[in-house]
C-alpha cells in the first residue's frame, strides 16, 4: 500500500448529477432551471441545475420555497433506479482507470491512483481523462480534485464547479486551504460555522493557526481533526470494499447499432476482461448478467444462473449472448453493452478460481 506522504488521491463528483441527467435525457429541458423532487407542497428539492441555483435555489429546500425564488421553476420526478444505473455505467468507466475506488453516493467517489500515476501531474492527466471519458461515453460533465489526501481533494474538486479540475500539489497544501473559509472544512456546518466565528475563526487558516487544545474544548474531538485537516494532514485510506459482489466491464458505442454480430463480438471482448479481473480477484460466480442501454438511454438487463460458479470467459461469453437473444437489441438501437458475474460462493475470494476444461 502506498504511504500517505506518497498518494495521489482523486475527489470525483458529477456535476448536479440528477438534474443534469434529466437535461440529457430530456433536450427541452436544457438551459432552464430544473429541480429533480416530489411536486407536493411537502416535497424538498433533491437536486438542481446550474440555471435554478442561480435563482438560490439548493437541495433540501422546500419546493415551495424554490418556486417562490424561480416561477418559471420546471419540477422533475425522482428517478431512483435510473440515477443508479447511470451511476453504475460512471462505476464502469472509471473501474478501468484503477480499482480502488470509495463510492461516497451515486455521484462522488475517491479514486486513489497512486500506482498508477507517478507525480501529481500525471495524476491529474488521468483525472481528466476520467472527465473526458465521462463526457464522451455518458454525455455529462464531472469536476475533480486531486491532492495528497482525501480531505485536500474534495475540497478542491469544489472550487471550479462545474467541468472543474484542480490539482493541489503537497508543498502548496497550506497556502492551498489558509484563505479558504471555515465552513468549507469538513464537519462545519453553520452552527460550528458561528462558533467559529465567536471565538474569531473565519478561515481554515485561523483553524490551522488555533491552539488545538483550545478547539477540542470548544468542538469536541472533532475540534482535533480540524485542526490536523487545516494542516493538510489526513491519514485515511481510500476505503474499498473487500468482497466483492459482482464483476462486470461495458462499453458505449461511438454508434448505436442494431447489429447482432457486432454485439456478439463485443460481448465476447468484454467476458475475456470479466474473466481476467475474476481470475485476479480468485473468483467464481453462478449469475451471468447482461446489460443493455438503449438509444433513449432506457436501460435493461437480463441474467441467468448456472448450475455451478464459473470465471470461464467462453461460458460467460457464451451466456451473455444466449440472454441477448431475449433482449430487443435486434429491433432497438444498442448505445451501451455490459457483462456482469455475480452471486460468489461465501469465501471464493479466498479459494483458487475455477478454470474452463479447455484451461490449461
Amino acid at each position: 500500500m502506498t504511504s500517505p506522504a506518497e498518494r495521489r488521491v482523486v475527489h470525483l463528483d458529477m456535476d448536479a448529477f440528477y438534474a443534469s441527467v434529466e437535461q440529457r435525457d430530456q433536450p427541452e429541458l436544457r438551459g432552464r432551471p430544473v429541480v429533480v423532487g416530489g411536486d407536493s407542497r411537502r416535497a424538498v428539492v433533491a437536486a438542481a441545475s446550474y440555471e435554478a441555483r442561480k435563482f438560490g435555489i439548493r437541495s433540501a429546500m422546500p419546493m415551495f420555497r424554490a418556486r417562490r425564488l424561480c416561477p418559471d421553476l420546471v419540477i422533475v420526478e425522482l428517478r431512483m433506479d435510473h440515477y443508479r444505473a447511470v451511476s453504475q455505467e460512471i462505476r464502469a468507466i472509471l473501474g478501468r482507470f484503477t480499482e480502488q475506488i470509495e463510492p461516497l453516493a451515486l455521484d462522488e467517489c475517491y479514486l486513489d491512483v497512486s500506482e498508477h500515476a507517478p507525480t501529481l501531474t500525471a495524476a491529474g492527466r488521468l483525472a481528466q481523462a476520467m472527465k473526458d471519458e465521462i463526457r464522451a461515453r455518458v454525455r455529462l460533465t464531472a469536476s475533480a480534485g486531486v491532492g495528497p489526501n482525501k480531505f485536500v481533494a474534495k475540497i478542491a474538486s469544489a472550487l471550479r464547479k462545474p467541468d472543474g479540475l484542480v490539482l493541489v500539489p503537497t508543498n502548496e497544501v497550506l497556502g492551498f486551504l489558509a484563505p479558504l473559509p471555515a465552513s468549507r472544512m469538513w464537519g462545519v456546518g453553520k452552527v460550528t460555522e458561528r462558533r467559529l466565528a465567536h471565538a474569531g475563526i473565519t478561515t481554515i487558516g485561523g483553524l490551522a493557526a488555533a491552539d488545538p487544545a483550545a478547539l477540542e474544548a470548544l468542538l469536541g474531538k472533532q475540534g482535533r481533526r480540524m485542526w490536523e485537516f487545516a494542516h493538510g494532514d489526513d491519514q485515511r485510506d481510500v476505503q474499498v470494499a473487500r468482497r466483492a459482489k459482482s464483476v462486470s466491464n461495458e462499453t458505449t458505442f461511438e454508434e448505436d447499432t442494431t447489429d447482432l454480430v457486432v454485439l456478439r463480438e463485443k460481448l465476447e471482448a468484454l467476458a475475456r476482461r470479466v474473466a481476467e479481473r475474476l481470475h485476479r480477484r480468485r473468483l467464481a460466480g453462478r449469475t451471468i448478467v447482461l446489460k443493455l442501454t438503449y438509444r433513449n438511454f432506457q436501460h435493461a438487463s437480463r441474467r441467468t444462473t448456472l448450475g455451478a460458479p464459473t470465471s470461464d470467459d467462453r461460458v460467460i461469453a457464451d451466456e451473455a449472448v444466449r440472454l441477448l437473444g431475449r433482449s430487443e437489441a435486434g429491433t432497438r438501437p444498442v448505445r451501451l453493452v455490459g457483462v456482469g458475474v455475480s452471486g460468489f460462493d461465501a469465501g471464493a475470494a479466498d479459494a483458487p478460481p475455477q478454470l474452463g476444461f479447455f484451461s490449461s
